[in-house]
């Protein structure tokens, strides 16, 4: 869009998408003009303004077919570029390209021990939520395996204001070894579909939002992709209150759930805020919720509180130090779901935020989930 600053109302649309919201745009400051403009469907796409940017765009698709590019960076005259160029099966590698001569020149690989053609593809999927929205996601299927009766598990993403995206992801990749389907999806309030969409997630946390979620598992079990017996979510942050969601309001849907520093109670979750989200607080009332205004409907939707439901098998991991999903959120929904006999197994790290960074605690994450999920799921 083109303001002009002396005439702020008179706008001129240069480029809109008439299902996502465009990303990103670059700038030519060699040449003083806008270039391009990215926009992500189900994959990463360009809307180009300038036909010297497209042509150095195809030039290099044209030597790296089926790669998604990105430009990170360039000489002052942009006659030489870093190219990175990835795709689902591989994070990929690094080139250096040169406008001139037209040639290409690889810098170095991201990770040369990970073998592309080991990897699963990730295909862009698509289902109708049961009051009509379009709910845009990704399914990833073992490399070998036909697409039927398999053990499949839901991986929600966090934020939730966020969105999963075509690419690498080592967590898919993993599962996807180990003999899973997995099915990502974004979910109402996902970003990049447009404000409307966004806004149908405002005070839906626990309701169709996690309707969004359910819909998704049980359109895989009418793909006769998934066996239903064996169906297991997992996710981090907003993805762990949605596996808890998950086990606790569709019990019967699921046979095994990992939550990963996820939120258990939306009171002590709003009233623990972090100091640098204190800004965004009213936003955030609006958003998810008000502990007094509506304390009905976030007492409904907050898993803690309905731990009788829970019969499905759980894993949980937090950090001790996350200031974001404070550890009492973990530790009140073990305890409930201890006081009950349920079979939940408790991972915390000491040394650990939101989410684990430490390599030696994300191998031993992984390796609980892993033997977990094959405990109970038996792919």
């Amino acid at each position: 869009m083109v303001i002009d600053p002396d005439e702020p109302d008179a706008e001129e649309v240069l480029f809109e998408h008439p299902e996502v919201d465009v990303g990103g745009a670059a700038y030519s400051n060699a040449r003083k003009k806008l270039t391009v403009a990215e926009y992500q469907t189900a994959k990463l796409e360009r809307k180009f303004f300038d036909p010297a940017m497209e042509r150095v765009f195809q030039r290099i698709a044209a030597k790296l077919p089926g790669y998604q590019l990105n430009l990170q960076s360039s000489t002052r005259a942009e006659d030489k570029f870093i190219v990175a160029a990835s795709s689902d099966r591989t994070p990929g590698a690094r080139y250096i390209y040169d406008v001139a001569s037209d040639s290409i020149a690889k810098l170095g690989e991201i990770n040369p021990k990970i073998a592309e053609a080991q990897m699963a593809p990730v295909r862009p999927i698509d289902y109708e939520s049961r009051d009509g929205l379009t709910i845009h996601g990704y399914l990833t299927l073992p490399l070998g395996r036909e697409a039927k009766n398999l053990a499949c598990i839901v991986n929600p993403h966090g934020g939730p204001w966020a969105r999963d995206g075509w690419g690498f992801n080592p967590e898919l990749q993993f599962l996807a070894n180990r003999g899973y389907c997995v099915l990502q999806m974004n979910f109402r309030g996902s970003t990049g579909y447009g404000r409307a969409f966004w806004e149908a997630s405002f005070g839906q946390w626990g309701l169709k939002m996690q309707d969004d979620v359910t819909d998704g598992a049980q359109w895989l079990v009418k793909q006769g992709i998934a066996d239903p017996k064996r169906i297991g979510i997992y996710g981090g942050s907003y993805g762990g209150y949605t596996t808890l969601a998950g086990v606790t309001f569709t019990p019967e849907l699921y046979a095994a759930a990992v939550d990963y520093v996820g939120v258990a109670n939306l009171f002590t979750f709003m009233n623990t805020i972090p100091p640098y989200w204190k800004p965004f607080l009213p936003k955030f009332y609006d958003m998810v919720g008000h502990p007094e205004k509506d304390a009905e409907r976030l007492k409904a939707t907050s898993p803690v509180f309905h731990a009788e439901k829970i019969k499905t098998p759980l894993l949980i991991a937090q950090g001790a130090r996350d200031p974001r999903v404070n550890k009492a959120e973990s530790d009140q929904m073990v305890a409930a779901l201890q006081k009950r006999g349920v079979d939940v197994k408790y991972l915390v790290k000491d040394n650990e935020g939101h989410g684990f960074r430490n390599e030696e605690n994300q191998f031993e994450f992984y390796a609980a989930m892993e033997a977990f999920f094959r405990e109970h799921l038996k792919p």
